[in-house]
């Protein structure tokens, strides 16, 4: 990585331009009209990626100076499939307090908060906290990406397999930063039988042991349906297993779903169901790994969703942003969905562009929009 600047610096002219004395008009614009920032400073177009690395890919709580490779191959992704500037910051902090106050102090220099690998469920705090103070955009793509993508992915089995959101059946293992993003962007696209699954079984209310976030989580999912037992009792004709839980689930409860199931083993680098056992018993399978068909990637989503909100200078991001741009990602599939493709390649042109498109519009529709 590295930072470069868009115009020559050659000679005295440019160099009285850029910085001293020229510079010092540009700083009184904006003194007297901040808004002025959005046009002249490069702060609209980038995106603070912000850990304490706590919750780092597969390896937990390695630390803020052990999370910088990630944190810059998340800002390296942003400008390859986004075209938007990313600059990492590994806050050496986890207290919530500490990261919610360093966070705000930082957001005049961005146009926008990714937060990145943050454990849960401090994470579901940080991020709702941050959106109460700021007015840009602030997204944890652990949530809400790996959500986005999901989806995207299973509007389109749900076509191929001739199901309709409002009666599939669908399971859910962990109860995560992943898990409570995902069930949550289903109830938003029309999934009504929803159960989701800790390591203590079906999260329902007459558990004593929930957590506010998964408590809250049980009303809107196995409340409603009565559901109660383990990941195995739940399975038993379920349409849908998806995973974000990084454990295992044995073949004979893969075996005992619907017929035509569709399973998502999200887990990396090992799924919760191996692809060769997944495909024995259901016709779609997806994983988050890109060497078998089907890959769950968030990088389908979140530059474009920080593109597109860039694009109308978006104060949040709303429900109705992410769930746009899963439908603008399960529209690219088209005439060539297969059991083998039901979400785009990310190395399809056409995504980033498509998305961006999606989240713009949909902005304007919410009413976040600011041009």
């Amino acid at each position: 990585m590295q930072v470069v600047s868009t115009t020559a610096l050659t000679g005295p002219a440019e160099l009285s331009l850029a910085y001293t004395p020229g510079v010092a008009l540009v700083c009184e614009a904006i003194a007297a009209d901040p808004t002025m920032t959005q046009h002249y400073t490069w702060v609209p177009n980038v995106v603070a990626v912000v850990t304490d690395g706590t919750a780092v890919l597969g390896l937990g709580d390695i630390g803020p100076s052990a999370a910088m490779p990630v944190m810059e191959g998340k800002a390296v992704l942003f400008k390859q499939f986004g075209g938007v500037d990313a600059v990492p910051i590994c806050l050496d902090t986890t207290d919530t307090e500490e990261i919610i106050e360093t966070v705000v102090r930082l957001a005049p220099s961005f146009g926008g908060i990714n937060l990145e690998d943050i454990s849960a469920p401090r994470c579901f705090e940080i991020e709702d906290r941050l959106k109460e103070r700021l007015d840009i955009p602030v997204f944890h793509d652990d949530q809400h990406g790996t959500a986005v993508v999901a989806l995207a992915a299973l509007k389109n089995a749900l076509r191929l397999t001739g199901r309709e959101p409002a009666t599939t059946r669908v399971v859910i293992s962990g109860a995560g930063a992943a898990g409570v993003a995902v069930a949550k962007i289903l109830l938003e696209a029309g999934i009504e039988d929803l159960a989701v699954t800790d390591r203590k079984g079906v999260l329902h209310s007459s558990r004593g042991d929930l957590t506010p976030v998964k408590r809250a989580l049980a009303e809107l999912t196995a409340d409603r349906t009565g559901r109660t037992g383990s990941l195995a009792d739940v399975l038993d004709g379920a349409d849908v297993y998806i995973g974000v839980s990084g454990g295992t689930v044995p073949e004979e409860d893969v075996a005992r779903m619907a017929p035509e199931s569709i399973v998502f083993g999200l887990a990396n680098p090992h799924p919760e169901v191996h692809p060769d056992v997944a495909r024995r018993h259901a016709r779609v399978v997806a994983t988050g790994r890109s060497d078998f068909p089907n890959q769950i990637n968030n990088v389908l989503a979140f530059p474009g969703i920080f593109r597109g909100a860039f694009d109308v200078h978006a104060t949040a991001i709303t429900e109705g942003m992410k769930l746009a741009a899963a439908e603008a990602i399960a529209d690219l599939v088209g005439d060539d969905l297969s059991e083998d493709l039901v979400i785009p390649s990310p190395f399809d042109p056409r995504v980033g562009p498509a998305v961006a498109a999606a989240v713009s519009a949909a902005a304007r529709r919410d009413g976040v929009a600011r041009r």
